[in-house]
């Protein structure tokens, strides 16, 4: 019997809280050994401040930075009755994030539209799973689904996901943007489709 998507989040979601702090530690530095493969000829990231259990740490958007690539983070908002809006976007300043809803991390203003997600080459998602054929579980409020579809047709659209939450199905939507890659700390990056 296939678990519908809140089983799957919730499962993984206690997965992840069960991890210790030196197993998180430990993926996160791989995923950052993984930057080279995603960066060639690279010039603008979107990327995303982990938090909480979720894979990676922000020493992955410092590289980026380090190596001279722009990185824009979200700025997720709802409308005036609190639906998700597409994502806007912040050029990352080192030690000028602030705290925003929803518990994440940001850049503060001035923000860049939603169609800055066109600039990037390479999109790094948040995801709690992956499967082979790209479909991502997200948390399920739909700001980067509303988002992605505003992409360059060419960027890469990569999940960033522990290796046991890339998986061989998930339930899909009509709504749901495939990812292109996963990235995976012991597996790199891996081709999806």
């Amino acid at each position: 019997m296939q678990r519908s998507k809140a089983e799957l989040r919730t499962a993984i979601l206690a997965a992840r809280r069960a991890l210790t702090p030196h197993e998180h530690d430990a993926e996160a530095q791989a995923l950052v050994g993984h930057l080279s493969a995603l960066i060639t000829d690279v010039q603008t990231v979107c990327a995303y401040v982990p938090v909480g259990s979720e894979p990676g740490s922000p020493e992955l958007i410092d590289e980026l930075h380090r190596r001279g690539i722009r990185a824009l983070l979200p700025i997720a908002r709802g409308d005036s009755a609190g639906n998700p809006q597409p994502l806007q976007w912040g050029e990352y300043r080192p030690g000028e994030l602030v705290d925003a809803p929803y518990g994440l991390r940001e850049p503060a203003p001035p923000w860049l539209g939603a169609g800055a997600v066109a600039e990037a080459s390479v999109i790094l998602v948040p995801a709690l799973a992956v499967d082979r054929t790209g479909v991502r579980l997200g948390r399920g409020a739909g700001f980067y689904d509303r988002s992605l579809a505003l992409a360059d047709a060419a960027a890469r659209l990569i999940a960033i996901v522990r290796d046991d939450e890339l998986v061989d199905h998930l339930p899909a939507e009509r709504h749901d943007v495939p990812m292109t890659h996963a990235l995976t700390p012991h597996g790199g990056l891996v081709s999806l489709g």
